[in-house]
């Protein structure tokens, strides 16, 4: 069993992911003085029987970086993941000098397209090796596109930082398989989507926090097939509510918890009072004081 967390921190991504092998990884960071302490106390209690730690971050954006010193400060991220990149501000930032020192330092692993390491998607064939694969995988960025090396001459001019984002995916045998497109933007994904493989997939979190900047293609949506787009907590005027697909949205439903096994992810979300569709659901009767309010559980697919 893994546990997938999607923190409810206003307009920016925070997550965790506890994996059913000797991993653990964090997405991002989105963190002020109103709720640092009680995310890192919670992260510290859900790591800590796990060895091999990482912290990925999609693009050195503000709202996915704050708080991102004192993370490391307060309980070590040992590995850092990022792409590649020479991204510059005009008016810099603590938390992004911080992300700065660490994506240079001797913790960093850039990711790029079907790239493999060892305990992110690759087990270590020794006899002693105790941590296994944490199934995560990355299907772009191609470092070799000429659209994506725009994208990093913007960053590096600090004109634009949202289409550094890698697509990852995270899976759990015999079960969900979760993606991420960190802040990546609907024109973009356009100019790019023939260069990804696109799997199908249980659960997708909505790029650019659900804006319709940041919507998914309907072609590359079909290709997808997601159950389940759980939408991130932009202003509602900028939401693209995808019309016709299984959603939560997280402006209403706070922080969501995915408990996940073989053949189903049980829902938990900490909204007592949000009102959703839930006959794409099933209700398996399950209850967990720790993640909070059940709602249903999705029956993934066969891959």
């Amino acid at each position: 069993m893994s546990v997938v967390k999607s923190f409810s921190v206003g307009n920016g991504d925070m997550f965790y992911i506890k994996h059913n092998s000797d991993n653990f990884t964090i997405i991002d960071c989105n963190m002020g003085d109103t709720n640092k302490e009680n995310i890192v106390s919670e992260i510290r209690e859900a790591k800590k029987d796990k060895g091999m730690r990482r912290f990925i971050s999609t693009h050195p954006d503000e709202d996915h970086l704050t708080g991102l010193k004192y993370l490391d400060e307060q309980i070590g991220l040992w590995n850092f993941y990022c792409v590649e990149n020479e991204a510059t501000k005009d008016e810099s930032f603590d938390d992004f000098d911080y992300y700065c020192e660490l994506r240079e330092g001797d913790s960093h692993y850039y990711l790029y397209k079907n790239c493999k390491r060892k305990w992110m998607n690759q087990s270590d064939e020794s006899d002693n090796d105790d941590h296994g694969s944490a199934g995560i995988n990355c299907l772009w960025p191609d470092t070799n596109n000429d659209k994506f090396k725009e994208a990093l001459d913007l960053a590096k001019e600090g004109k634009a930082f949202n289409n550094l984002s890698p697509i990852i995916t995270y899976s759990l045998e015999n079960g969900v398989r979760i993606m991420w497109m960190g802040d990546i933007e609907k024109d973009f994904i356009e100019e790019i989507k023939g260069e990804v493989d696109w799997p199908e997939i249980d659960i997708l979190f909505a790029p650019h926090h659900g804006r319709d900047s940041g919507k998914v293609p309907s072609d590359v949506l079909k290709e997808l097939k997601p159950s389940l787009i759980i939408i991130g907590e932009a202003p509602s005027k900028h939401i693209n509510y995808y019309t016709g697909y299984n959603t939560i949205t997280q402006n209403s439903a706070g922080d969501i918890t995915f408990e996940c096994e073989a053949g189903w992810v049980h829902i938990y979300i900490s909204s007592e009072s949000y009102n959703y569709d839930k006959s794409f659901l099933t209700d398996k009767r399950k209850k967990n004081d720790l993640y909070g309010n059940y709602i249903g559980s999705l029956e993934t697919k066969e891959k």
